[in-house]
């Protein structure tokens, strides 16, 4: 039994863990269906004088943002127009017992064939601020991708001062090359593959490029002063995190991962790949005589190659009455602001920003972080190897092997039947709930590496029961080379209640673990040579999974968006049955 066509409307009973400028939002009723139509598409894009064709959402790239409030119905049909297969992922999105909605190909669903069409149908629960989709299979999603913009029921207002305007900000990365060939032949060396020509913002990469003009490949965000507006920051990159900062200008970070958060001040941000952060910039009360560099450049942490360029766009103040520019104010000196390195020698600013992100912890928006815990799993992350296939040249770390990612010495295979679909007709032989929730054999982390690099394959998952509170630990490895891995679970949100470097001491770090009004977010990322500990109740029964996203070397592993992944499975005594 191969994939079949399942309805996207099904409930579930197993949980399985494994841009423009939007100026004036539509004014929208709460609680209705909002319907969208993707269609996926070729259409020609011409960056850094290469002309190529790109699979796009409706002739758009960055793609159309999906738009709604909290409590809102959202129904996408998406009709595949390309040779390729595809899913769509709505990153962040809850997808309360609606988990044949949220788009990991093999894990939720089957693709979605050239010439066939595939309705996603959910509703967005007790969330609201920007997320993002993007496709979830190979490395599509390095032109498919767009912005989630989630309101407030009509009658809420924002816990902070309303803005002039909203302003989605979308990183990304261009490849000159098709990525599908590009990690295509990753995988088949093993070696780490070709990095981006450029990363980019809504779609644009910016003058610091060579062929690339200030005038039309440039994204400008044009202001009037004494204004304020409220920056939807998105990460749609593949593989890099990224700083950001606008010379010259504080921005505030007012919410994370569609989660409100204490507001905080900062002139530099990060943002890892899926993550999203919303900031408000204040501008300044008259018109000054200067432009502004808006810049983001990546944090690498590996050993590997990366893409160690910067993408840029301008921000410009406008006359409140709109007179045309002069030739003098077409003249401005341009401000450049101050990022980090990009080497490791920023963890340390890392470390103090992500820490200050705190949930509001409110009477509205409660902090509800499991205070005791019912299953405790500690999962180690990083690289390791495989053996290469006899016959081949491969390009691993050794001769004749391969890059592997790996969660607890295990490395994602992909099934040929979606997850989902197994647990649910009950086809046996697709997966096995043998996951190790321990690492098989403990050494010194983050230390000197064992002699044996390798690691073994499986599709296999953690069983859980319904409304089980967990308490997870991901700790980086230095067996080839420590770095930063992006974590993000699919169906849920998470509080960090605790991270640090070095070796995670189960004894003495849980007594500084925060369990109060720790930051509640859906992506975050393992510190490079350290941990991260998170907490969450697994009341969503469904099939979604956890997952790292390797950065740095290249053993992207060619799992839906080069993610290595690890499942879980919770299970709920009552099911109802798919409608077709």
């Amino acid at each position: 039994m191969g994939c079949s066509r399942l309805p996207p409307s099904a409930s579930m009973a197993a949980l399985v863990f494994g841009f423009l400028v939007l100026s004036g939002l539509p004014e929208l009723a709460a609680a209705v269906t909002r319907h969208y139509t993707f269609n996926i598409t070729l259409h020609n894009v011409t960056r850094l004088c290469q002309t190529k064709s790109i699979i796009s959402v409706n002739g758009r790239y960055p793609g159309p943002p999906i738009v709604a409030r909290e409590g809102d119905r959202v129904v996408v049909k998406v009709v595949n127009k390309v040779s390729n297969n595809v899913t769509i992922h709505w990153h962040g999105i809850r997808q309360l017992r609606t988990g044949w909605a949220d788009g990991p190909a093999y894990v939720t669903q089957c693709p979605i064939q050239a010439g066939q069409t595939y309705t996603y149908n959910f509703t967005i629960t007790g969330q609201r601020g920007t997320l993002l989709w993007h496709a979830h299979i190979s490395w599509l999603r390095a032109t498919l991708y767009g912005p989630i913009i989630i309101l407030p029921t009509s009658n809420e207002s924002y816990p902070f001062p309303k803005p002039h305007k909203e302003v989605p900000i979308i990183f990304g990365e261009w490849w000159n090359a098709d990525p599908e060939a590009v990690i295509s032949q990753a995988l088949q060396t093993g070696g780490g593959p070709n990095v981006s020509d450029a990363y980019t913002i809504n779609g644009l990469p910016g003058p610091l490029y060579n062929c690339s003009s200030k005038s039309k490949d440039t994204y400008k965000l044009k202001v009037k002063p004494g204004k304020t507006y409220l920056l939807r920051l998105i990460n749609a990159a593949l593989n890099d995190e990224l700083f950001f900062s606008i010379a010259n200008h504080t921005l505030t970070v007012v919410e994370g991962d569609a989660s409100y958060v204490k507001p905080f001040d900062s002139d530099v941000l990060l943002i890892t790949p899926g993550q999203t952060t919303n900031v408000l910039l204040k501008t300044k009360p008259h018109i000054p005589n200067s432009t502004f560099l808006m810049a983001a450049r990546p944090y690498f942490t590996g050993q590997g190659t990366f893409d160690n360029s910067t993408t840029a766009g301008i921000l410009e103040y406008v006359h409140p009455t709109k007179l045309p520019p002069s030739s003098s104010q077409n003249n401005l000196p341009l401000l450049i602001p101050t990022l980090p390195p990009v080497n490791p020698n920023a963890t340390g600013f890392v470390t103090n920003f992500t820490r200050k992100f705190r949930s509001l912890a409110t009477a509205k928006f409660p902090a509800n972080v499991p205070q005791t815990v019912d299953k405790r799993f500690f999962f180690t992350v990083g690289l390791g190897t495989v053996p290469c296939p006899k016959n081949m040249t491969c390009q691993g770390p050794k001769n004749g092997t391969k890059f592997s990612a790996s969660v607890n010495n295990i490395s994602f295979a992909l099934p040929s039947v979606s997850i989902l679909q197994a647990y649910f007709f009950g086809q046996k032989g697709v997966y096995t709930t043998d996951f190790p929730t321990y690492p098989p054999v403990p050494f010194n982390y983050t230390g000197t590496p064992p002699n044996n690099t390798n690691v073994s394959n499986g599709t296999r998952v953690v069983v859980l029961p319904f409304n089980t509170s967990v308490e997870l630990v991901m700790q980086d490895t230095s067996i080839i080379g420590a770095e930063s891995h992006p974590l993000h679970l699919h169906g849920y949100n998470f509080y960090v209640v605790g991270q640090g470097i070095g070796n995670y001491d189960p004894n003495k770090d849980p007594a500084n673990f925060n369990l109060i009004d720790p930051v509640e977010r859906n992506t975050f990322g393992v510190p490079a040579g350290g941990w991260v500990a998170i907490r969450f109740q697994a009341d969503n029964p469904g099939t979604c999974m956890v997952h790292a996203l390797p950065l740095g070397c290249p053993h992207k592993l060619g799992l839906e968006d080069g993610m290595d992944r690890t499942g879980w499975t919770a299970t709920q005594s009552e099911v109802t049955t798919p409608t077709h």
